[in-house]
């Protein structure tokens, strides 16, 4: 199934049915006063988020979504019935904007929950509730009001612990493959991946843990170029963020370095705040790198890119595709999850050298 994360869709609730004028005629009753029903209320439109469903591929094509409007009233007292609501599922994440002036209405980030977008209206009155002593036969009756209507952008926001974020071609596909049961498309020859990917890491029966796997980003992607910056809303709901590094690239003119800067000065521009997560740095495909320089190009990575930023930063040397260094990346994950309340924003967490 393709993978859709954004839709724009139209809505509007039900208008409210019209108050009716009516007077009761029964034989041998004369002047039996009015008798007119109110109209019955619009129905209304909610939206809630289901843990089923994973895209919003439902909002692709279908995008308008209109509530009945309630019935007129009746003679004899008789009241319009109401017009049933509409509960629109989408995925657990799910952010929803008014398109028209981009505020946030709902941020439906648990299962179950269930945010009103747009209220039916009011039906209207029937001339029953105009009678006074000195208006016994009323003539006034009231419309129904009309139903909110809405322009909504749904923007899905995976939920994930963790994510990885890197250039194209850095591993993140296989190390996700290598450390849940996801299985995105790996090769032997350059490409890149063109949707997230989702993998739960289970690290025993009991504990586990989310990943997230966005499309590799690009120089100048904060712009608009390329397709990660697309996907980095993916990343603003995990706890922690991997930054894999490319240690063996196949272009020998690459510099890792520069490439490394390149995905952080990137991700400072898109959203500061992002930026400022804790995160550790994958120095991956150890396996490409003779044993015996493996140590003096770590060293000289990090000299040179951890001067560049003015600061340290935690770092695995690993391989993703022998499975080299995985598991030590994934007990030390659980161990600092598993140690802070689930909406707590980790501030300094620092893991460690690998």
């Amino acid at each position: 199934m393709k993978f859709i994360d954004e839709a724009n869709i139209y809505i509007k609730a039900g208008d409210g049915g019209n108050g009716i004028a009516s007077f009761r005629r029964e034989k041998y009753i004369p002047l039996g006063g009015p008798d007119g029903g109110d109209g019955g209320r619009g129905g209304s439109v909610y939206m809630e988020a289901d843990r089923n469903l994973n895209t919003l591929v439902d909002y692709r094509y279908t995008r308008k979504f209109l509530a009945r409007r309630g019935e007129n009233g009746r003679g004899s007292d008789c009241y319009g019935a109401g017009g049933e609501d509409i509960v629109l599922k989408v995925p657990v994440g799910t952010v929803v904007y008014n398109a028209d002036n981009n505020e946030q209405l709902a941020d439906l980030s648990v299962d179950g929950m269930k945010a009103l977008l747009a209220k039916g209206g009011k039906g209207g009155l029937g001339n029953i509730h105009f009678k006074s002593s000195v208006n016994r036969a009323p003539r006034q009756c009231t419309k129904g009001e009309q139903g909110e209507e809405l322009n909504l952008h749904l923007e899905l926001k995976v939920l994930a612990d963790v994510g990885l974020l890197g250039l194209p071609n850095a591993g993140k596909s296989t190390f996700i493959r290598a450390v849940s049961a996801a299985r995105p498309k790996v090769a032997d020859y350059p490409f890149t991946t063109l949707y997230p990917n989702l993998g739960v890491v289970r690290v025993d029966e009991n504990r586990s843990f989310a990943v997230a796997d966005v499309p590799g980003l690009i120089e100048g992607a904060s712009e608009g170029a390329g397709l990660g910056i697309r996907f980095l809303k993916h990343l603003q709901r995990t706890r922690v963020l991997l930054h894999l590094v490319d240690l063996a690239p196949f272009d020998p003119e690459a510099d890792p370095v520069k490439d490394a800067l390149t995905i952080t000065r990137e991700l400072e521009k898109y959203d500061p705040a992002l930026a400022a997560r804790p995160r550790w740095l994958l120095l991956n495909k150890q396996d490409l790198i003779p044993d015996d320089e493996r140590a003096t190009r770590i060293a000289a990575f990090l000299t040179a890119y951890q001067n560049a930023l003015g600061y340290d930063i935690p770092y695995f040397a690993v391989s993703a595709i022998s499975g080299e260094g995985c598991k030590a990346v994934v007990f030390r994950l659980m161990e600092m999850l598993e140690n802070l309340p689930r909406n707590d924003v980790i501030t300094d967490v620092n893991p460690g050298q690998g």
